[in-house]
């Protein structure tokens, strides 16, 4: 039986219509933040509730009568959803999401909040529906079109861990859990990454790692008068200028340790070249500048590659320092700031961290108490090949669905969950895309999810998950 697109598109709208956008709109008003920014979660049940709004949905939706729905617990960590639909045929493909979210930052636009969901032109504004809440209704959604084209397909196991903005940290003890009942996937569909444009397919390559960590600098016991103690005690704040410029020089950007650099492979040099030529000036065009302000090249290229095989460091928080409206006259004892360091995809993160501390903690200037505490440090992720298969449904389904070819990229955040299936299953396939398009502004400020991209998304991964069940039948 042949696959009818039209259909499936259209039983795939209807879905989002009729029952996700519904779902994602009560899933937006939970503030169910990564345990990293709630560590009372537990007590607070958000996370239980958002779980429970998921698997409650994937419940009532029309699977095969052997299909297990599971939450899986473990004390002390956060809950996984589990979605087995077994298959017509051999083999197991994974789809993965997360449900956990960033907190909720200032800066919202009138009429718009992290936890208030609003749509607008076609987009669904609220902290944790494109990054990455949709996944699993996306994911399920693909895999009924197709069942209710009687399309034999292999098992599907969709797995939603609640960690992954916190490192993953969970994860690996619900795998070891798990242990023999994943299987060997040969395709995993992740849905939790970029898209350069809303106008096709946009297919992950490489992913970065994270070094996350809070650089504390002590001077004093106590504040003390700025008029008495300046010129006599150094302020906490120079210092801390001194340490950074040990990482980056604070005029280019560039960091300045070996163990966070590698070799930029000549394919994905080429694929950020293409995708610079189709994105143009849309690479830097997705931020929201402040007027007068420019990126660092003019080269659309050289950005992506500065975004995806380049590390880079952001100061995320600070400590220690009073509001304005409160700042008197003192000498202050203390301050710290947490940093995030976004590693090239094939940089040891635990070599990296270990620099990172040494080069921060060594020889203090005046003998000032300096430390460095690591949250997380995860690793990167290089694609394998596509195999000759993967790359042409990708494209096909890219044609089909948006009338543009799919575009190959590497994404500058980390998904710490590939990491650790690329190395435990190295012959794996991997289709990475996601709806983190322009504006979308996922972590930040009026985050969205584009609602027209995520329903042609869907019905694209049902393409290829129908092309990969050829390869298996």
């Amino acid at each position: 039986m042949s696959l009818d697109t039209q259909e499936l598109q259209r039983a795939i709208n209807h879905t989002w219509d009729d029952s996700i956008t519904p779902r994602l709109v009560d899933y937006v008003r939970i503030p169910n933040k990564s345990p990293m920014f709630d560590p009372k979660w537990e007590e607070h049940g958000y996370m239980e509730k958002a779980i429970t709004l998921m698997a409650d949905w994937c419940r009532a939706q029309p699977l095969p009568p052997k299909t297990r729905i599971e939450v899986r617990r473990l004390p002390g960590k956060t809950p996984l959803l589990l979605i087995d639909v077994p298959g017509e045929l051999p083999g197991t493909v994974l789809l993965y999401g997360h449900l956990d979210k960033q907190p909720e930052f200032t800066g919202w636009l009138p009429g718009l909040g992290p936890w208030e969901p609003v749509i607008r032109d076609g987009k669904l504004y609220g902290r944790g529906a494109a990054d990455d809440g949709y996944a699993v209704f996306s994911s399920l959604t693909a895999i009924v079109a197709l069942k209710a084209q009687k399309v034999r397909l292999p098992r599907c196991v969709v797995l939603i861990e609640a960690c992954e903005e916190s490192g993953s940290a969970d994860l690996p003890y619900h795998l070891k859990s798990l242990e023999g009942q994943l299987g060997e996937p040969s395709l995993v569909v992740c849905l939790d990454a970029e898209c350069g444009n809303y106008e096709q397919v946009w297919c992950t390559t490489s992913l970065r790692g994270n070094l996350v960590g809070t650089l504390r600098v002590r001077v004093l016991t106590e504040g003390v008068h700025s008029g008495m103690a300046t010129g006599i005690a150094p302020t906490p704040f120079r210092i801390l200028e001194q340490l950074l410029a040990r990482l980056e020089n604070p005029v280019s950007g560039e960091l300045l340790l070996d163990e966070l650099h590698v070799p930029l492979p000549a394919d994905r040099r080429a694929q950020a070249v293409h995708a610079g030529r189709v994105l143009g000036g849309e690479v830097a065009g997705k931020i929201p500048w402040a007027r007068g302000v420019h990126a660092l090249s003019n080269d659309p290229a050289e950005l992506i590659i500065n975004n995806t095989w380049r590390a880079t460091l952001a100061v995320t928080g600070a400590e220690g320092l009073p509001p304005l409206a409160s700042a008197g006259n003192v000498l202050l004892p203390e301050v710290a700031c947490k940093l995030s360091l976004r590693l090239p995809p094939t940089c040891d993160a635990g070599r990296a961290t270990r620099a990172v501390r040494e080069t921060l903690e060594r020889d203090p200037p005046y003998g000032a108490q300096v430390s460095f505490e690591e949250a997380s440090g995860t690793g990167g992720w290089n694609a394998p090949e596509f195999a000759p298969w993967l790359e042409k449904s990708i494209t096909a389904a890219s044609r089909a669905i948006y009338s543009r070819d799919a575009v190959n990229i590497g994404c500058g955040g980390t998904i710490p969950f590939m990491g650790m299936l690329g190395a435990q299953f190295p012959k794996t396939q991997f289709f990475i895309t996601g709806v983190l398009g322009p504006h979308a502004n996922a972590h930040g400020p009026n985050e969205f999810l584009h609602l027209e991209y995520a329903k042609k998304l869907t019905a694209c991964v049902s393409l290829v998950l129908a092309d990969h069940a050829k390869t298996v039948g």
